[in-house]
């Protein structure tokens, strides 16, 4: 059987998770943590964990500083069969401080974000990601220029849009580029709007809707799978991207829409069973 190869670029940050009875109101108070944690995030490293806990040889082209944060990234990647291509700046790695609460609600803050003058390691990544089946290049401007890379290369190209609200500038570039794009429900005012959009695309599209499962639209047939029950949600963080990895995976495997987002959804309930951005973790 061939294993699929994937090339991943975008963020990776190395976060603290705070867990809460509930999300604080904006008001000045004092809560109590029921628990907290450090542990790797960011939606490539949850992208490229899964894809490896589902048996894909994978290449992570991210951006890292040189610091104890990016060499606990690292460790976490490199341990998971992760083949990483890191541009080591000199600005922190990303971090993040994520509240939690028992029902899925997340607020994330943003302590620090890399910058990347100038990348040192473009032929090396440019030879990985020409020997691919599939790029998926993530929401980051460092990322960027690998949408047109992949395209020269004449590799599909799956973007998760996330949060995007059919307008927002900062995703356009990724949205146009995409051979198949991905989003969550987030950024649309209901369903019906959700799906208009999907409807108005050219190219196979697929939203997450949470605990609802997933919509997608190919070829003008809509296409639905529910969420598969679990016992116990234990960490929400790479769900959406355990969904995305096992559709990819899938589909690179030959299977059809309804097959591919039932794969999606049985990943996603893995990653919500863990306490990490993988099942394997």
């Amino acid at each position: 059987m061939h294993k699929p190869k994937v090339f991943v670029a975008g963020p990776v940050s190395w976060n603290r998770l705070v867990v809460l009875d509930r999300l604080p109101e904006a008001r000045p108070h004092t809560v109590f943590a029921a628990g907290h944690r450090t542990t790797v995030g960011g939606t490539s490293a949850g992208k490229a964990l899964n894809l490896a806990s589902l048996g894909a040889d994978v290449t992570l082209r991210t951006v890292i500083g040189d610091d104890e944060a990016g060499r606990s990234v690292l460790d976490v990647l490199q341990r998971a069969g992760v083949d990483v291509i890191a541009e080591v700046v000199d600005t922190p790695t990303e971090q993040h401080l994520n509240l939690m609460d028992p029902h899925g609600g997340r607020v994330s803050i943003y302590l620090e974000l890399p910058r990347l003058r100038e990348p040192e390691h473009d032929e090396r990544a440019l030879a990985a990601l020409a020997a691919v089946d599939a790029a998926v290049i993530d929401l980051a401007d460092h990322a960027r220029p690998l949408l047109a890379a992949a395209r020269t290369a004449g590799v599909p190209v799956w973007c998760d849009l996330h949060d995007y609200d059919g307008a927002a500038e900062f995703h356009r570039d990724f949205l146009d580029a995409a051979d198949h794009v991905f989003l969550n429900d987030d950024g649309f005012a209901d369903r019906d709007a959700l799906l208009v959009f999907l409807k108005s695309l050219d190219k196979p599209a697929v939203a997450t809707l949470g605990a609802d499962g997933a919509l997608a639209v190919v070829d003008g047939a809509v296409h639905r799978v529910p969420a598969v029950p679990i016992e116990e949600i234990v960490d929400t963080n790479g769900a959406g991207d355990a969904f995305f990895s096992g559709f990819l995976v899938a589909h690179l495997a030959g299977s059809g829409v309804d097959a591919a987002m039932a794969a999606g959804a049985r990943q996603a309930a893995l990653c919500l069973g863990s306490a990490g951005l993988a099942p394997e973790m």
